[in-house]
């Protein structure tokens, strides 16, 4: 089965997300093979200095101008994103999109595009394929993990109510090994660690992350 994993970067508020940053791959679940990448800067957020003042990792504007001139990410309006994304799901067949905490990511798409059509689109998702949140998943895979629950609990990454956090940035770190890993916060490099938390959760058990 064949499905895509998506981040959003984004800039405004926590409870109004605008997506500057959009990332996603298409990866095959029964073989984990990438089958393609996609990395784009959204035009009409991005070259807004207002927005994108108040964006939340505004530092890494130089890198993306970089990977812009390199051709490791395109600078397209959020139709031709959009359109890309249908592109993909209808070439190979992707009927679920998965993102790490993907109500956000699903409102920041949603907001996004009713900022930039004033409304005329609603809903930047195509209808019919199912959203899933890797975060849930996660939740449910490694929350009576003794491993993991130590592993958190020897490192002090526990929430104020006292249970371990299901970040991406502290799921890949146990996946990996690597204590010292420092998430991105980039699109599509995310969403390439996210991929390695979609597998984890599956060899678990755990394969359905479906919100709607």
């Amino acid at each position: 089965m064949k499905v895509i994993v998506l981040d959003t970067e984004t800039t405004n508020s926590i409870e109004e997300p605008i997506a500057y940053d959009m990332g996603w791959a298409v990866i095959d679940l029964d073989t984990d093979e990438v089958l393609c990448t996609r990395s784009f800067a959204v035009a009409e957020i991005f070259l807004d200095k207002p927005f994108m003042a108040e964006a939340y990792f505004a530092d890494k504007i130089p890198t993306y101008w970089d990977e812009i001139k390199s051709h490791k990410r395109k600078l397209a309006t959020l139709r031709t994103i959009r359109f890309a994304l249908l592109d993909d799901c209808k070439e190979f067949g992707v009927k679920e999109i998965y993102a790490h905490n993907a109500r956000f990511d699903y409102r920041s798409a949603t907001l996004t595009q009713r900022l930039v059509t004033c409304s005329k689109y609603r809903y930047f998702f195509p209808f019919g394929v199912k959203i899933c949140d890797t975060l849930e998943m996660a939740r449910t895979a490694f929350r009576y993990d003794e491993r993991y629950i130590n592993f958190c609990l020897n490192n002090d990454y526990i929430c104020q109510n006292g249970t371990p956090r299901f970040t991406a940035e502290v799921l890949y770190r146990f996946l990996s090994g690597d204590n010292q890993f420092e998430e991105v916060h980039q699109g599509l490099a995310d969403v390439l660690i996210e991929k390695e938390i979609l597998k984890a959760c599956r060899a678990r058990g755990v394969v359905d992350g479906r919100l709607w």
